[in-house]
């Protein structure tokens, strides 16, 4: 019940004092995953490196949105 007390007590607070507990929260979910992030870095390097090389091209952004738009 430990949840329910604590919902209770949140929700008797000012609003400012609502607003930053969300994002005190909020912030604590956010944690990225270190290993995640290198391989994600290291991707989109290669990525643009291919980019760069003419091995890939790019997509213009009207094309892109009138994807997105179907």
């Amino acid at each position: 019940m430990l949840t329910k007390e604590i919902k209770t007590s949140a929700l008797e607070l000012n609003v400012i004092d609502r607003i930053h507990l969300a994002e005190i929260i909020l912030d604590s979910l956010d944690k990225t995953d270190e290993q995640i992030e290198k391989i994600w870095v290291k991707e989109s390097e290669n990525r643009y490196q291919a980019y760069k090389e003419g091995r890939v091209k790019g997509i213009p952004l009207e094309q892109i949105r009138a994807r997105i738009k179907k």
